[in-house]
């Protein structure tokens, strides 16, 4: 789902982004219809200030109409705001209304790009090679209409990254004559487990494996109740947003895509909820699980894992010490699943509470030792762990039976360098359906 444009650009500018390490977020714009130039320009500034360098813009079909009209508001958003932060496309082969998209309109829509108004503003990411990137989701089986497309674009060139995570990346080897990287969607556990990172059974090892060239999926959550479009599931989320930050250290992808901005209905959102984004026809009314469920938290140490990432896994200096936490409001088992279980249909699939833990995850970002990180729910006693190193120190406590307000501070020498609190825990859901989406904050 992803794309980018505008292709006028200078030599000079070229060689100051040959070989860049990137991050890019996943906006899904079927869900931003009722935005007008201000919000995106808000949106953009907060990506910005975690340290985000684009949005991927996911495109599902018809290209005329809304999702045109929302493209032009984003690239003169992004203009107004800053020309150095990108846009690209995601074409999406599987939303939309009109069926996969046809090779035409995948013209218009990079042509309307293109030729756009504001093009000597350097909205494109570009490769070494000088080419714009182009993304999918998914589409494998409209790879065929991509040698067309790129032939008219000939005289510039696409860099042209799909994500085709329903094939295998051997797939993927027999089609680089068009294919020039790959991205994956395979970035959440199977079942009750963490995300692999032994090299043999690694998958990003192996989508970095096809020719080198690897768009790296970080997500900090999965969880759909949307019985409408059969989509009620969930992926082990917990230490996820930590874990894949520190998987990327190792993996060194050429750019990283968080998934995703703005999808309420998956939850995994790290931008600010927007009310009318949120789905909600009948049998597909997300508002039970979003509502009041903020994500911003998970921005706040961003701009740390980004400059990690982009120094080849050295950590900057910390000059603001900060906390982010997240949490589910009570235990897994606590009410109905209303249908929902752990993993995907063409996976084994487990009940959401075999795969999810009951604990309060946090990450404290500290710029000297020693220093305690304290964790209280309600009234309990606090539980204290110690940070081993300057920078990023990541824990979890169980909710061992505990409900109330949970509080996590950050103390040094005997007094509170940074405190934040958090919605309560209790011991189940009001309505008796259980609510798998986190509650994340942070100070």
């Amino acid at each position: 789902m992803l794309v980018v444009f505008s292709i006028l650009f200078a030599l000079s500018n070229l060689l100051d982004i040959v070989a860049a390490q990137r991050v890019f977020a996943h906006v899904i714009v079927g869900n931003n219809g009722a935005y007008d130039k201000a919000q995106w320009m808000s949106d953009i500034r907060l990506a910005q200030t975690a340290g985000i360098d684009g949005f991927v813009l996911n495109m599902g079909t018809p290209w005329a109409g809304m999702i045109a009209n929302q493209v032009s508001l984003a690239f003169q958003a992004s203009n107004e705001v800053a020309n150095e932060f990108k846009l690209f496309f995601s074409f999406d082969y599987e939303g939309g209304t009109t069926g996969p998209w046809n090779p035409s309109d995948v013209v218009t829509a990079l042509q309307y790009v293109e030729n756009y108004s504001y093009a000597k503003h350097p909205y494109t990411q570009f490769q070494n090679t000088g080419k714009a990137i182009v993304s999918t989701f998914e589409g494998s089986n409209q790879v065929g209409d991509w040698s067309g497309i790129k032939a008219q674009f000939s005289s510039r060139g696409l860099y042209f990254i799909p994500e085709y995570t329903s094939k295998d990346p051997n797939w993927h080897r027999g089609h680089l004559d068009v294919i020039d990287g790959v991205f994956s969607w395979n970035m959440w556990p199977d079942g009750p487990h963490d995300m692999p990172t032994d090299p043999a059974s690694d998958p990003d090892v192996a989508w970095k494996g096809v020719n080198g060239q690897y768009m790296m999926g970080v997500s900090p959550w999965f969880f759909t109740d949307l019985p409408l479009y059969g989509k009620q599931r969930l992926w082990r989320g917990d230490n996820l947003w930590h874990q894949r930050w520190e998987h990327v250290y190792d993996i060194k992808p050429q750019f990283v895509q968080i998934v995703t901005w703005n999808d309420f209905g998956e939850s995994h959102y790290i931008g600010p909820i927007w009310n009318q984004g949120i789905p909600n026809q009948e049998g597909a009314n997300a508002h039970r699980y979003v509502d009041n469920m903020p994500h911003d938290g998970w921005r706040a140490l961003l701009p740390h894992y980004i400059a990690t990432y982009k120094s080849g896994g050295v950590e900057p200096a910390v000059t603001t010490e900060k906390l982010s936490f997240w949490y589910r409001l009570s235990p897994a088992a606590s009410g109905s699943t209303d249908g929902v279980v752990c993993n995907a249909p063409w996976q084994t699939t487990y009940p959401p509470n075999q795969c999810m833990e009951d604990k309060v995850f946090f990450t404290a970002l500290v710029k000297s030792l020693p220093a305690t990180i304290s964790v209280q729910i309600g009234g309990n006693s606090p539980t204290n762990f110690q940070a081993t190193k300057t920078g990023l120190n990541h824990f979890s406590q169980p909710f061992s039976g505990q409900t109330g307000v949970v509080s996590i501070r950050i103390i040094r020498n005997g007094a509170t360098a940074v405190q934040g609190n958090g919605a309560a825990i209790s011991t189940g859901p009001s309505n008796g359906i259980a609510n798998y989406n986190a509650w994340v904050g942070s100070a």
